[in-house]
């Protein structure tokens, strides 16, 4: 990287490959803006295919060098080295990333950036503890005996294709367990937010982490760094977070040459509230969940089920909370609401705003665009949404919007709700908000989604399995989960022993 902007942050962003920053072979680069202006934050060197067949070849190079010489131990000790690092250049970090992502820094210095660092610590751990197995013994009929020894062993040279919403978590996410279990990385960030998967570059140098163990292609999906990748002969296991419909195709491509796919995808996440709940609690988490990042988060609550009795209560709270959020600048401590990743992006949520109406909505708040002042006039900024009056088939309730937005809709039956919140093609997370605690387990159980939050939200634990249902994807990732994606297990079966 060279030519420093706005202090620390890079202005040219080019590939880093075998442990080096090179430009693209085609010298080919694309514009990189910041969200809440829209002014150019960088110019990003788009890998060729090429490019990508060079960081390729690293990777298989690191992979069987000095990188899968290495014990567990030595592993263990340089990934913390870079948990420790990230930690050391963590303004740095969190500028990149709200300059990416137009994100409030405050909570990106103090909670995004940390908790990467906390992935590699962890994975790192993991794997001390649980990599290996007891070994088996077996009777062999008509006498003798054998022992199984199973093992683990890295699948390989693992693509990391990573979005533009948490790039910094979900990309840190990807490459610790895969780092962890001896393998390499070929990373390619969303072209939106390339800098900070560009900036890790620096810190895995500086922690010792061999040559061609870590790399970045920089560019976008068909025909570009994204295709070139995931149709490499010689990537052995793909891992993306995005968009349902890309990760059908990436699953397609994959199929060809059997490649092991992990895919966490779309949801459209619901929220059931009963009247017994903790009210004002229930609403500060639900409106947290609904706005936080503004609505930019695979997580977020786009629907929302309230018993008829609280109905019109809970929905006159939310809305309150939402006209209470200030959208200004993201380095501004008193800034409670971001901008959308880009204007693009903005442009497919508010055809999300009129497809309601359409649908003869009530619009309870929000529905258009704030007016902003000086520079972030030119920013993708929205005004958080509710909604409510809309029927379930309504493609505002089936399709995710990816904004900070909510329908919200009452009932009277606990089955009811839970028809309601099963109904859906998607099932990545839920919420139950409950004071009767044996009823929300029930609730809970019932629901057909990967993570389900009981009286609480975003708690994650990065021990524990975390992946959607139906198509919200394929596949668990999250403490000893994640190792039976990032490795092959074999068996050594020896007579006699």
């Amino acid at each position: 990287m060279v030519n420093p902007a706005g202090g620390t942050l890079p202005r040219d962003i080019q590939n880093f490959i075998n442990g080096a920053y090179c430009p693209s072979a085609t010298h080919k680069r694309f514009e990189s803006r910041n969200p809440a202006d829209n002014a150019l934050s960088a110019l990003v060197h788009e890998a060729s295919r090429e490019d990508v067949e060079r960081a390729v070849t690293a990777a298989k190079s690191a992979l069987h060098g000095p990188w899968g010489q290495m014990s567990l131990n030595e592993r263990a000790s340089l990934l913390n080295r870079v948990a420790d690092l990230i930690m050391e250049r963590a303004g740095d970090l969190a500028r990149a990333e709200v300059n990416d992502t137009g994100k409030l820094f405050g909570p990106t210095l103090k909670g995004e950036i940390p908790r990467g660092a906390q992935q590699f610590s962890v994975f790192a751990e993991i794997t001390r503890t649980h990599f290996s197995f007891p070994d088996i013994p077996s009777d062999i009929p008509g006498g003798g005996r054998a022992v199984n020894h199973p093992a683990r062993t890295p699948k390989g040279v693992i693509a990391a294709i990573c979005p533009w919403n948490l790039p910094f978590i979900l990309s840190t996410w990807k490459i610790a367990p895969a780092l962890a279990c001896g393998n390499t990385v070929v990373v390619k960030p969303s072209e939106e937010t390339p800098v900070t998967a560009t900036l890790l570059g620096e810190i895995m140098n500086e922690a010792g982490i061999p040559p061609g163990v870590y790399n970045v292609v920089n560019g976008f999906g068909p025909n570009s760094a994204g295709e070139f990748l995931v149709s490499h002969p010689d990537i052995d296991a793909i891992t993306f977070t995005g968009e349902t419909r890309t990760g059908a195709a990436i699953m397609a491509r994959a199929a060809a040459d059997i490649k092991d796919v992990s895919l966490e995808l779309g949801g459209k996440n619901a929220g059931i509230i009963f009247a017994d709940c903790d009210f004002d609690k229930a609403v500060a988490a639900t409106a947290m969940s609904v706005f936080h990042n503004c609505g930019q988060v695979c997580l977020c609550t786009e629907r929302l089920y309230i018993e008829r009795p609280i109905f019109d209560k809970f929905v006159h709270a939310l809305k309150e909370k939402a006209e209470s959020l200030t959208p200004g600048d993201p380095r501004d401590p008193l800034t409670t609401l971001s901008p959308l990743i880009s204007r693009d992006h903005r442009e497919k949520v508010l055809k999300y705003f009129e497809l309601a109406r359409t649908d003869g909505a009530t619009i309870v708040t929000g529905g258009g665009v704030p007016e902003m002042e000086g520079r972030l006039a030119e920013g993708a900024w929205i005004q958080p949404t509710i909604w409510t009056g809309l029927l379930e088939s309504s493609r505002v309730i089936k399709e995710e919007v990816f904004g900070p937005v909510c329908h919200i809709a009452p009932f009277d039956e606990e089955s009811e709700a839970v028809a309601m919140v099963n109904n859906s093609s998607y099932g990545l997370a839920a919420t139950v908000w409950s004071g009767d605690i044996p009823r929300a387990r029930r609730v809970a159980a019932q629901i057909e989604a990967g993570i389900i939050w009981v009286n609480a939200w975003m708690i994650r634990e990065l021990k524990s399995p975390f992946g959607g249902f139906k198509k919200s994807g394929i596949g668990r990732e999250g403490g000893e989960f994640s190792l039976d994606f990032y490795t092959e297990i074999k068996n050594v079966c020896i007579l006699g022993e």
